[in-house]
């Protein structure tokens, strides 16, 4: 398990419900005590900074990427193993991404949700075959699902499209599946 790295997509807000933070706190410390290294959009603020500081917490490696436009708005956590200034979004969502071998998605707003489909749609046009887990605290990502079951009923995708990710509950089930993808 040496040397895997995992890309956590995640809000810049901490959300309406404590449940989202101890989440990025719990996931931050799985992934330091499991010798993962921790990907991420570089933010000191929101679950994007809770799961950072819990990672470093626990010992964790850290490689954050950030854009040179939100390196104030998002706080640039400059004290990770590695920080990367990018020039644009696109930049950073193509760094983290090559720099990790598992994906997961905690609870998050438009970004997470446009990181999330891009992964997905490479996914679905083999491009990768990397693990993409949707931490779905408290239900949080169910309207998605849902919408995503509406999509696959409509005839706009084959249902096989479910079967490019995994909904977690919790970080203990997303820890086992990252386990077993990365045994």
């Amino acid at each position: 398990m040496q040397n895997r790295s995992v890309c956590v997509y995640c809000g810049s807000r901490e959300g309406g419900s404590a449940a989202y933070l101890e989440a990025a706190n719990a996931l931050g410390t799985a992934l330091a005590q499991d010798g993962w290294r921790l990907v991420y959009g570089a933010g000191d603020i929101g679950l994007m900074g809770a799961v950072a500081r819990s990672a470093q917490t626990a010992g964790g490696k850290t490689f954050g990427v950030i854009p040179t436009h939100l390196l104030q708005k998002e706080v640039g956590k400059t004290d990770l193993t590695e920080f990367i200034i990018t020039e644009n979004m696109h930049e950073r969502k193509k760094v983290m991404f090559m720099n990790a071998q598992a994906i997961v998605v905690l609870p998050g707003g438009a970004g997470s949700l446009d990181e999330f489909f891009e992964v997905l749609t490479w996914a679905q046009l083999e491009l990768h075959q990397k693990p993409i887990l949707l931490l779905n605290v408290e239900n949080y990502w169910g309207p998605l699902i849902a919408l995503i079951d509406h999509v696959i009923k409509e005839g706009f995708a084959d249902p096989s499209l479910k079967k490019l990710f995994t909904v977690c509950s919790n970080v203990t089930e997303a820890r086992a599946h990252l386990r077993r993808a990365f045994s």
